[in-house]
């Protein structure tokens, strides 16, 4: 399994790979812009020029970008929904500008709406924001805790959502490990892990996992709620991430701690607790 970190953009795209190698990543996500408010994207092209030069020098791949945490691509609301929809397809955008492979988006909240019709609306979203950004990047919706009105929670809505989309060839999953554990998936045993990965390849296919966010929890099994840990420290633990990283149906996947962190002594200490489980 490679492995790597969510990196920060602070100061700039063009210190991303530096940090990256110094945290021993084999793959790595950042955010294109500030995540927690409405700004566009505008990257310096010698930014991005300086990210591609030394990325073709490392051995780091895939490289993955996340979408900011405001989109609802479920919002029965026709600003919001509309404001999504530009956003997603301006980061697929940038994805293909900066060489990313993959973007990552969470599905939405429901905000009072019956399941089902945000379901709908997510994929119609989808479907407008393929039409319009034609490339190669793929999407990977990204499972969540189900906490709140959040929708995803479920391998059953994706399998909903996909349905619905019409070029399915541009869309896969992003399983967030803790988000899995709190949603009710017992990913610390190996019966429980294994219930689901037959669950997903049953409902989705197993080719629509593209990815995993390798994150403990700090909550317990079926809590609903969203509280990333460090590896090995959480409900999951050891023995849980030690199934989940050597299954021989996930064991291939890229994988992408988005563990806490006060500084780069955090991180490392994740990737060695990780690595020191790889048979």
């Amino acid at each position: 399994m490679r492995l790597g970190f969510h990196i920060s953009i602070a100061g700039g795209l063009s210190r991303v790979i530096p940090r990256a190698l110094k945290l021993g990543c084999e793959t790595i996500q950042f955010f294109s812009r500030n995540p927690r408010a409405w700004r566009d994207s505008v990257v310096d092209r010698d930014e991005i020029q300086k990210f591609k030069e030394a990325l073709a020098q490392t051995d780091i791949f895939p490289v993955f970008l996340h979408t900011p945490y405001l989109l609802n691509l479920a919002s029965q609301d026709h600003d919001l929904y509309a404001r999504s929809i530009i956003y997603l397809g301006d980061e697929l955008a940038q994805a293909e500008k900066v060489g990313a492979s993959f973007v990552i988006v969470h599905s939405g909240n429901t905000l009072g709406s019956e399941e089902k019709e945000a379901l709908q609306r997510v994929a119609q979203a989808i479907n407008n924001v393929f039409a319009k950004a034609n490339n190669s990047v793929q999407l990977l919706l990204e499972n969540t805790a189900g906490q709140g009105t959040e929708i995803g929670y479920k391998i059953s809505h994706f399998q909903e959502i996909i349905a619905q989309v019409e070029d399915r060839d541009r869309i896969g999953i992003c399983l967030d490990t803790a988000h899995a554990f709190t949603a009710g998936y017992d990913l610390a045993t190996a019966q429980g892990l294994d219930h689901m990965v037959e669950e997903f390849d049953a409902m989705l296919g197993l080719p629509k996992l593209k990815a995993l966010h390798l994150n403990d929890s700090k909550m317990p099994l079926g809590s609903k709620k969203d509280r990333h840990w460090h590896i090995g420290r959480g409900d999951i633990g050891r023995s849980g991430f030690s199934k989940i990283i050597n299954h021989p149906k996930l064991a291939h996947l890229p994988g992408i701690m988005e563990t806490p962190r006060q500084s780069n002594a955090d991180d490392r200490r994740n990737m060695k607790a990780m690595r020191s489980l790889i048979r």
